[in-house]
């Protein structure tokens, strides 16, 4: 089951793509947070979701958010797929695949991988509480942006 409005959100330190650690506790009191869950890097899906969100990270920042890509791949793969997309934001890796699974966004199977990460959103706010949640059983289908942002607006 995956974490629901209004619950404590997991914490949780990851590797981002230059080894150094990201906890999510770290966000607490300062900032919003948007936690995008994604299967694979380089994959068109996944990629087209992360480069529309680097075409619109002014409208995260300027609702307090700052926004954490997540997928179980290793750090030095995101970090080959952030310098070729010039994302913008912070990727971190799940490789452990330990926080896809505490906030119920991972597959049992993904063309014959298991563990991979659901595409999935969250958003967190500066408490740590859970004010979104969307964890999409497809991998095609992709989170609802205009949903995100309202939600972020509404913690302004």
């Amino acid at each position: 089951m995956s974490v629901q409005v209004g619950q404590e959100a997991p914490d949780f330190t990851l590797k981002d793509t230059e080894t150094q650690d990201v906890a999510l506790s770290g966000f607490r009191g300062q900032k919003n947070v948007v936690l995008l869950f994604v299967p694979f890097a380089f994959t068109g899906v996944c990629t087209n979701e992360l480069c529309s969100v680097r075409d619109n990270l002014s409208t995260y920042s300027q609702l307090d958010a700052e926004v954490l890509g997540i997928s179980v791949d290793s750090p030095f793969a995101q970090k080959q797929w952030k310098e070729k997309e010039n994302l913008n934001f912070t990727l971190v890796s799940d490789f452990n695949r330990g926080v896809s699974k505490a906030y119920g966004a991972q597959f049992d199977d993904l063309m014959g991988f298991s563990g991979v990460a659901k595409r999935a959103a969250f958003v967190i706010d500066k408490a740590g509480k859970v004010q979104y949640a969307e964890v999409l059983e497809s991998p095609r289908d992709l989170p609802n942006f205009d949903k995100i942002q309202e939600t972020l607006q509404g913690l302004a």
